[in-house]
C-alpha cells in the first residue's frame, strides 16, 4: 500500500503549526529575559518617564510569568497580562517591550480559538491607555506630564490591530492544515480498507472455486470408493490437483500483504486460464461450454483479472447453487468493451440462487472498480444468468462509464 507523505509547505508551515504547542514555560522565560533587559534600554532613551524600581520589575515578570499557563487558560491569561501592561502604563513607566507579553497572550487565544477574550484583552489596554493619556494623566506620575500626542494612540493602535491580524492569519492557517491533515488521513484509511476489501475478495473468489471443486469431488469420491476405485482415484487426484492451485494462489496473495510495493513472483491469472477453468469444472461433473464473438485483444491486467474472476465466480456458484450439469459462457468481444455473460439451465439447488450472495456482491464491486457493470439473476425460461461489461479503458474520475 501507497505510503502517506505529508505535502511541502513554505519553510515556516512548521513553526507555524507548532507555534504555542511547545512547552510554555521556554517562550515564558525568553519574554521575560527580553522584556528586563529591553525595559533598561527603553528607561536610558526615555529619561521623561519614571525610573524602573521594584515593583515596575515585577510588573515585568508578572506578565512573562502568567504566559506559562496561556494553553490552559488562554482567556484568562490575555485579560491578566492586557491588566498588568495597563498598570505598567499607568505608573509611567518607560515603553518598550512590555506589550511583548501582551501579544504573545493575545495570540495563543486567537490560535486557540478564544477570539473574543483576544479582542477584549487589546480593547481594555487600549481603552485605558486612551483614558490614561488624556485624562488621568492628571493625578498619574510622572508628575506634569501633558495628554499624550495622537500620533502617539495611532502608533498603538495600528500596533494592535497588526498583533490581532497576524494572530487571525495564523489561526486560518493552522484551521486549514488541520483539515488538510485529516484529508489526507481519511484518504489513507479509505486505501487501506479498499486494500483490506480487494484481498478478502481475491481470498473469497480462490478458496470458493476451489473448495466447491474439492466438495463435489469429496462426495463423488467417497460414493465410488468401494463400487468404483478407479473413478474415486481421479475424485481424489483432482482434489489434490485444487487444494495445490488453491495454496498457491493464496500463498500469492499473503506475500503482497508481507512485501507491499514489490512485483508479484507469479502472474495474475487471467483469461488465458480459461482452459483450466473448464477442466476443473469437467472433473466436478459440470461441462462448461465456450464460445467467443468479435476478434480477441489483448487486455489490461486488471480487466483481464476481473474477468477471470467473474467467470470463476459464476462457474463455482453454478456448481453450488445449480442442479445443471452444462453450462455456456460467451465472450464478447467489443472496440471498447468486453461482454461476458455465463448461462445455466437450473434448477437453483439451495440458497444464493436470487443474484444476493456475497460472491455476486465481489464480482459486481470487481466490475465497478473498473467502471463496469454486473448483472445477475434467474432467467425467464428457468436456470440463471450473470452478465458482465468490463470496459477497456479505465473510466476518468466523475466520468459515466
Amino acid at each position: 500500500m501507497e505510503e502517506l507523505r505529508e505535502r511541502p509547505g513554505p519553510p515556516w508551515r512548521h513553526w507555524v503549526e507548532r507555534a504555542g504547542r511547545g512547552p510554555a514555560w521556554r517562550s515564558a522565560l525568553l519574554v521575560a529575559v527580553f522584556t528586563q533587559v529591553g525595559a533598561g534600554w527603553a528607561a536610558h532613551a526615555q529619561s521623561g518617564r519614571v525610573a524602573l524600581d521594584g515593583f515596575a520589575r515585577l510588573l515585568l515578570l508578572a506578565g512573562p510569568a502568567l504566559l506559562v499557563v496561556r494553553h490552559r487558560y488562554p482567556a484568562a491569561v490575555a485579560y491578566g497580562v492586557s491588566v498588568v501592561t495597563l498598570v505598567y502604563v499607568a505608573c509611567g513607566y518607560p515603553y518598550g517591550p512590555v506589550f511583548l507579553s501582551l501579544a504573545l497572550a493575545c495570540f495563543a487565544a486567537v490560535v486557540a480559538g478564544r477570539r473574543r477574550a483576544a479582542w477584549g484583552a487589546v480593547g481594555l489596554l487600549w481603552a485605558g491607555h486612551l483614558l490614561i493619556g488624556h485624562w488621568l494623566y492628571r493625578w498619574l506620575p510622572p508628575a506634569g506630564d501633558g495628554p499624550a500626542p495622537w500620533a502617539q494612540e495611532v502608533g498603538v493602535t495600528a500596533w494592535v490591530l497588526a498583533v490581532l491580524a497576524v494572530s487571525e492569519l495564523v489561526r486560518v492557517r493552522r484551521e486549514q492544515w488541520a483539515r488538510e491533515r485529516a484529508e489526507r488521513a481519511a484518504a489513507a484509511e479509505r486505501r487501506v480498507d479498499e486494500e483490506r476489501l480487494r484481498i478478502a475478495r481475491e481470498l473469497h473468489d480462490v478458496l470458493a472455486h476451489s473448495i466447491s471443486v474439492i466438495n463435489v469431488q469429496a462426495g463423488v469420491g467417497l460414493a465410488l470408493l468401494d463400487s468404483d476405485p478407479e473413478q474415486a482415484r481421479s475424485a481424489l487426484s483432482t482434489i489434490k490437483a485444487a487444494s495445490k492451485e488453491a495454496l498457491g494462489e493464496v500463498r500469492q496473495v499473503l506475500d503482497t500483504l508481507r512485501s507491499p510495493g514489490e512485483a508479484p513472483r507469479t502472474p495474475a491469472p487471467g483469461l488465458d486460464r480459461l482452459p483450466e477453468l473448464v477442466e476443473q469444472a469437467a472433473a466436478a461433473g459440470l461441462r462448461v461450454e465456450v464460445t467467443a464473438e468479435g476478434d480477441a485483444s489483448a487486455l489490461p491486467p486488471g480487466v483481464d483479472l476481473a474477468a477471470f474472476r467473474i467467470l470463476q465466480e459464476a462457474l463455482t456458484n453454478v456448481m453450488r447453487h445449480s442442479a445443471a450439469r452444462t453450462a455456456r459462457v460467451r465472450l464478447g468481444w467489443r472496440p471498447c468493451l468486453l461482454e461476458l455473460r455465463v448461462d445455466d439451465d437450473g434448477p437453483a439447488t439451495g440458497g444464493g440462487s436470487d443474484g444476493s450472495g456475497s460472491g455476486l456482491v465481489g464480482m459486481r464491486e470487481r466490475a465497478a472498480a473498473l467502471g463496469g457493470t454486473v448483472e445477475a439473476g434467474p432467467r425467464p425460461d428457468g436456470g440463471f444468468r450473470v452478465t458482465a461489461t468490463l470496459p477497456l479503458k479505465a473510466a476518468a474520475p466523475g466520468e459515466a462509464p
